[in-house]
């Protein structure tokens, strides 16, 4: 892994824990003890309708940057017109879906009818300059990841917004605002780390919006449309994947949706050091691509794994060793998501053991089966849900969606190892995976404590010494023991 990318990995981590922290906040206190659980499941169906309003109208092109920049970057030729082209196409197709979503109005308000839905038919039209905002920082993101600029968008994103977000319902916890004035201010702080984006572009003095007739000769405009098409379809749908299960459960109830949520957002945090990590990965992969260069890639797919086990499984063992003491925060009713949180994180499990596969299928030439998974994925996952969610509730969109994750996933897995010949897995994950077993096995001998911060600070430290001290003393991963010794001697002068 290179330099550039161990920085960026350790920063955009280290921005990534810092705003989990004040989103646990949120999520776990604020949120459920001052909001409704109507008024919470609609904050995060807003944003669940609006990510897939951004994917819709980006027609692909937000991974077309990662896969063709290489080719156009020159800064001194204003790399030649990319940012415009980039920006474009997707505005154009921002303008259609605003279109057939102001014309197919009364077709979504019929499907959020319901009584315990109708609270979103007041706010349809906020989804609109939220989507816009959203579809921005979409490309914005993918262009200074293409410039290997990933510590911006992951403060605005993971740390800013959730700063913005406490501090916005401190201000209604007070009374000092309504609901309504609420949700303005709500869609106005989810705006705005879009134009902090701009700003960052600008003072970079990479924000190159005029066009360029000299980048239409760097690669063919019908090639790209291509690929953005194909990429289109399969942003599509694994934006059905992650979202239709909020979108179907809302249009039962708001309430319910508010409840899920909650649990989704407490198992986000397993994901985090990945998707910190494949913010750099993805360039790195398509530079790869570009030398052609099979054994660095096949490294970065195996050390990307193991990194992601390590510290997943230890994050999952200590929400679920704490499951209960989490829900002691929040009213009664939120606990009926706690076999939630268990199906979402074995998804999440899944999703970081099989590491980049997505990513190295993306930015290939066989990009088009990458498509074909997700097309039958989403497929699965609305069938799935439409059967478990009457059956189960949230419990059964939690199952539905972890079935849906280890399908792909085991699909990609088997495609790259078939295609490449390379898979992700060595001995050392199976030790990953045992050594997890026991540090939450140990915690459950340990008896309540009877107060919930002394139980969780004493449970957390019990797993995290167990966790750590065997991955240490079985040298799992040499590299985090060389890296170990390296902070050790740094600050203390000792050798280990």
């Amino acid at each position: 892994m290179s330099k550039t990318l161990q920085r960026e990995g350790i920063w955009n981590t280290v921005i990534s824990y810092a705003g989990i922290l004040i989103g646990f906040v949120n999520a776990i206190y604020l949120f459920p003890n001052f909001l409704e659980e109507e008024q919470v499941g609609l904050t995060r169906l807003l944003i669940s309708i609006s990510m897939m309003f951004a994917q819709f109208s980006a027609l692909g092109f937000v991974n077309m940057s990662v896969r063709y920049f290489p080719y156009f970057r020159n800064k001194e030729q204003k790399h030649h017109g990319f940012l415009f082209l980039l920006l474009s196409v997707p505005m154009v197709g921002f303008t259609v879906v605003t279109a057939l979503f102001l014309v197919f109005k009364p077709v979504v308000m019929d499907y959020y009818d319901d009584e315990g839905s109708r609270l979103l038919i007041d706010y349809y039209y906020y989804i609109i300059p939220l989507s816009l905002f959203t579809l921005l920082f979409n490309l914005f993101t993918a262009y200074l990841r293409s410039l290997f600029k990933t510590i911006i968008s992951s403060f605005v994103q993971e740390f800013l917004l959730r700063l913005l977000t406490t501090l916005l319902i401190s201000v209604f916890a007070f009374g000092w605002i309504d609901f309504q004035l609420f949700m303005l201010l709500y869609i106005g702080i989810n705006s705005i780390i879009a134009l902090v984006l701009v700003v960052y572009t600008l003072w970079l003095k990479q924000l190159f919006i005029l066009p360029s007739m000299s980048g239409l000769k760097m690669i063919p405009l019908r090639e790209m449309l291509f690929y953005g098409f194909f990429t289109f379809m399969g942003n599509i749908s694994v934006t059905i994947i992650t979202t239709v299960d909020q979108v179907m459960i809302g249009s039962y109830s708001l309430s319910d949706n508010g409840i899920y949520t909650t649990a989704f957002f407490m198992t986000s945090v397993i994901m985090a050091p990945a998707r910190s990590i494949f913010k750099i990965a993805f360039p790195q992969v398509a530079e790869y691509w570009k030398e052609q260069n099979m054994v660095k890639m096949e490294q970065l797919y195996k050390q990307i794994t193991v990194i992601n086990m390590i510290v997943g499984l230890l994050l999952f063992i200590g929400i679920w060793a704490n499951i209960d003491n989490l829900y002691s925060f929040m009213p009664e009713t939120y606990s009926a998501g706690k076999y939630v949180v268990l199906f979402l994180s074995m998804a999440r499990i899944v999703d970081l053991a099989t590491g980049i596969n997505g990513i190295i299928l993306a930015t290939s030439d066989k990009y088009r089966w990458d498509l074909l998974f997700n097309v039958v994925l989403a497929i699965l996952t609305i069938w799935t849900n439409y059967y478990f969610i009457p059956l189960y509730g949230i419990e059964g969109a939690a199952f539905a969606s972890m079935l849906s994750y280890i399908i792909i996933n085991l699909a990609r897995l088997f495609f790259v190892q078939f295609v490449y010949k390379m898979q992700p897995f060595a001995l050392n994950a199976v030790t990953i995976t045992v050594i997890a077993g026991v540090a939450l096995g140990a915690s459950y001998l340990l008896p309540y404590l009877g107060n919930v911060f002394l139980d969780i600070l004493v449970r957390s430290a019990l797993i995290t010494a167990i966790y750590g001290g065997l991955m240490i003393g079985l040298n799992v991963y040499p590299d985090m023991n060389e890296w170990l010794k390296k902070i050790v001697y740094s600050t203390t002068g000792w050798k280990l």
